[in-house]
């Protein structure tokens, strides 16, 4: 099913003045505005938090590499015709990172690992860059430069289940508070009539793709079969949920990578005393910050909830004799850290009103003559209507708490 055209991201991100593009800049690379890097921080932040309780730990990589670290990694006779590709007055190739894993098996790979340090989790929000045609560029679900929320565990085989657990367990937590639970399951795996496509031997895939059979089964997920939507070098599980408009998306992913470790023969000492080859997780809890946020502003039509709008409280004064009152609300609202604007116009209150109910605010603050008075504020509220008045600091102690609930 198709968004309803007033939800459509492209112009509701107009409208709200979230992104914007340029033609100085170039097609498929989006602008983010004030409004819409809030809405990007506040989210990267949570996956940040969650992974963080699970024991990750931040890394940071350049945005370039050496043609060399792809052909060993296998990305670059898969990637080639996606790359932006730079030529240095010495005559090396570098390109514009399409993807992280193969920088992230370097930050492994720089000392040797006791299996007692393992697992090592890596968690990297960054930019990456692929060469996608002019004609497929769509808003922001397709773009050329796009953000990832990337995670890599670097483990032992036997580990493999408690760290996918762990994952899932952030992708359920993420999804369920933005009210975007996924339903199903895809089991994306390798076509086994065409092992051309992919790296590694059958007894790699066959291993792997067993270990993501059994995980979802013990979850009791519903899912679904996704032969030949496997990543080049290990299968996956998609998380699929749908959206307000009855539509599927693929959002979150956690893959199991036997190949990459092989290539670059990475490594952890056992109990033994032995080398003994390890394995790469790669997890997406957004995956393309941009993609997920055009599905993410369809889906709640622009109205985010109270701790993610950019805008939570508009004050507004019934007319100019309250402005010193309206200064006075907002500086304290930004004071407790709650996101608040103030209407100045020489307008009406309900041409005020109306303008801000057009930028989906949560809370509208209006205060009048009694309100001075009483030093309160009257609220309504997008979801509830209009509200009783009630004391400043009364406000602000709910607003927290919603905040704190992420509600």
């Amino acid at each position: 099913m198709d968004a309803n055209k007033t939800d459509d991201h492209k112009k509701l991100g107009k409208e709200l003045d979230l992104f914007t593009f340029s033609d100085l800049v170039g097609s498929g690379l989006p602008l983010w505005t004030p409004k819409g890097t809030i809405l990007r921080n506040l989210l990267d932040e949570f996956v940040w938090e969650l992974r963080r309780k699970n024991g990750y730990e931040k890394v940071e990589i350049p945005h370039i590499t050496k043609r060399e670290l792809y052909e060993k990694s296998g990305h670059w006779e898969k990637f080639k015709d996606d790359l932006f590709r730079i030529t240095t007055r010495e005559g090396d190739e570098f390109a514009l990172k399409p993807m992280n894993c193969p920088h992230h098996t370097q930050i492994y790979a720089r000392k040797p690992w006791s299996y007692r340090e393992l697992p090592q989790r890596y968690a990297n929000t960054t930019m990456c860059y692929r060469d996608e045609q002019s004609g497929e560029l769509n808003g922001l679900s397709r773009v050329r430069a796009f953000t990832q929320d990337d995670a890599h565990c670097f483990c032992r085989e036997s580990q493999v289940k408690e760290e996918f657990l762990k994952i899932w367990d952030i992708i359920e937590e993420f999804y369920s508070t933005l009210g975007f639970k996924p339903k199903k399951i895809r089991l994306s795996f390798h076509d086994q009539n065409h092992p051309e496509k992919y790296l590694g031997d059958k007894k790699h895939w066959k291993t792997a793709e067993d270990i993501l059979s059994d995980i979802a089964k013990e979850k009791g997920a519903e899912t679904i079969d996704g032969v030949g939507e496997a990543a080049f070098y290990g299968p996956k599980l998609d998380f699929m949920a749908e959206d307000a408009h009855g539509r599927l998306w693929q959002v979150a992913t956690i893959q199991l990578d036997m190949n990459m470790p092989e290539r670059f023969d990475l490594t952890c000492t056992n109990e033994q005393g032995q080398r003994e080859r390890i394995v790469m997780i790669h997890a997406a809890v957004m995956g393309s910050i941009e993609r997920f946020l055009s599905v993410l502003i369809e889906h709640v039509g622009g109205a985010f909830p109270f701790w993610l709008s950019p805008v939570q409280a508009k004050v507004l004064g019934v007319s100019e004799k309250h402005a010193g009152y309206v200064r006075e609300v907002v500086a304290a609202l930004k004071t407790a850290h709650i996101r608040a604007e103030m209407d100045d116009a020489n307008e009406s209150l309900g041409k005020k009103i109306r303008n801000a109910k057009s930028e989906k605010i949560p809370y509208l603050l209006v205060v009048g003559d009694k309100e001075v008075e009483a030093r309160t504020v009257s609220v309504e509220s997008r979801n509830d209507g209009k509200q009783d008045a009630m004391p400043l600091a009364d406000f602000i102690a709910r607003a927290n708490a919603e905040i704190a609930q992420r509600k």
